[in-house]
């Protein structure tokens, strides 16, 4: 059962050949055993999480349960989790618990899914490697010498190492995407406002987007059947029919139009990650789909205008951070503004605190126009290069990231070889389109290619109807971890 879908599990479960509280044991007890070397968890709750798995099975015996009724669910550590600790990844939050619930959380819950744990992650989902976490860094269960990829490094780290069948995440830059390339597994960011980001701790609140991670695109459209929907609490939620995004998983290949991106295939990307995308390429190809060139030369200004735009951002929603009202506080201080000072000081990472800097810096007089006005134009610009490729294709082809995995601390004195790690994911976030990140292969390392797929807005179930047919004809995401054998 632990290397099941969830559409396995939850007909095992409607059948009865295994309880939510059997489930649930199962997987805790995974964690219990791989969490210590891979550090995928933060905290973990066995009552609480077996108290939910015996409260799903009762709503099972009285046959009104849906999909995700007892399934266990790993949550990234940003989800406000009520009574639970939410900490963000940071020694700020070390010690908040939450009085109430994040709207996903609480969608979940009535969908009767169990909360198996709160995973770790960057410090407030800034990072793409999960090193940046003051709880140390989540392992690649693939090699545990590599990052699993960030900020939702634990999420895809803990279903990779099949310690939870489904996790959340959260994306601002690609922090669902790269992190399931680099760890195996399946990622989707769905067009901006699709789920509501009512009790996630914001980073950049005009690109945060929730979404899931798990084994399989079918998986994805069963968790965003649940995730998605209105939530009159956040004002970017986006009122609209619902949908069933299991719905095209059959569609047929022939008369797809895909777009190969010059620029999503040029220099810096590792041969092996190019061999993999080509590979897929030809099957799309192959299946009757029709490649379209095309040119995205803005591409290049992606990663410069986000990194304006989202510490920008940072810096604002950061603030509230400050020891007053609840988080960490210094224990010893002068007066309010040596307080403030030393709470974040001590409270803060090395990158939350460059990245308020430099927010702090964009936004200041003499200094708005010149950088985070032009950078919000120029996300105007990649917004509408986009909408023209649209209209010559269905959906945009290309590899999730440049390289695979790389090893913990290998780009730690290099934050700008880091930041272009993320050229493929951020242009999406920007433009507030859906994407996500599929397993199409292996390098010559044995590590996990992810391969991207874009759409325009609102094109999830098309999205995930192309990615399912592709895995009904590979095996790369039923893959496991050589290290975590079942």
């Amino acid at each position: 059962m632990l290397d099941a879908t969830l559409a396995e599990l939850s007909a095992a479960l409607a059948a009865k050949r295994i309880s939510s509280v059997e489930l649930t044991g199962a997987f805790l007890d995974r964690v219990g055993k791989l969490n210590p070397e891979l550090n995928a968890f933060i905290t973990v709750d066995r009552e609480r999480s077996l108290g939910q798995a015996r409260a799903a099975d009762a709503i099972r015996a009285r046959g009104d349960a849906g999909p995700l009724a007892g399934i266990p669910v790993a949550l990234k550590d940003i989800y406000c989790t009520k009574g639970q600790r939410t900490t963000c990844g940071s020694r700020m939050l070390e010690h908040f618990v939450s009085p109430y619930d994040a709207h996903v959380v609480e969608q979940l819950a009535r969908a009767g899914a169990v909360t198996l744990g709160k995973c770790n992650m960057d410090e407030f989902a800034m990072g793409s490697s999960n090193e940046n976490s003051y709880f140390g860094p989540a392992r690649n269960p693939w090699d545990r010498r590599r990052v699993p990829g960030g900020s939702s490094g634990g999420s895809a780290a803990a279903v990779a190492a099949r310690m939870a069948p489904a996790a959340t995440g959260t994306d601002t830059g690609g922090s669902v995407r790269q992190p399931a390339a680099f760890s195996g597994v399946c990622g989707l960011r769905p067009t901006y406002g699709l789920v509501s980001r009512y009790g996630l701790i914001a980073f950049a609140s005009s690109l945060d987007q929730a979404g899931p991670i798990a084994r399989s695109a079918a998986d994805l459209a069963l968790l965003l059947n649940v995730m998605a929907g209105f939530d009159a609490r956040d004002s970017t939620s986006l009122d609209r029919p619902k949908e069933d995004y299991t719905r095209n998983l059959e569609m047929k290949m022939a008369g797809l139009r895909i777009g190969l991106p010059a620029e999503y295939f040029g220099e810096g990307i590792e041969p092996g990650v190019r061999k993999a995308v080509e590979a897929a390429v030809a099957w799309f190809a192959a299946q009757g789909a029709r490649t379209v060139a095309l040119e995205l030369s803005r591409t290049k200004l992606a990663v410069p205008a986000y990194y304006v735009i989202a510490p920008a951002e940072a810096s604002s929603n950061l603030s509230r951070f400050d020891g007053v009202r609840y988080g960490h506080r210094a224990k010893a201080y002068e007066d309010l503004a040596d307080m403030y000072s030393r709470t974040r000081a001590e409270g803060f990472g090395a990158e939350v605190k460059q990245r308020i800097l430099v927010g702090t810096y964009v936004l200041s007089h003499g200094y708005y126009d010149a950088y985070y006005l032009q950078a919000q134009k120029v996300r105007r610009l990649i917004a509408q290069e986009f909408a023209l490729a649209f209209e010559k294709c269905d959906l945009i082809l290309g590899p999730t990231a440049p390289t695979t995995a790389f090893e913990i601390g290998a780009r730690a004195d290099d934050p700008v070889q880091m930041y272009l790690g993320d050229i493929f994911t951020i242009p999406a976030p920007l433009a507030g389109l859906p994407a996500l990140s599929i397993p199409c292969g292996f390098d010559e390392k044995g590590l996990p290619v992810g391969l991207q797929l874009m759409g325009t807005h609102f094109s999830e179930a098309r999205l995930l109807g192309a990615a399912h047919r592709y895995q009904q004809a590979t095996d790369w995401h039923k893959r496991v971890p050589r290290e975590t054998p079942l």
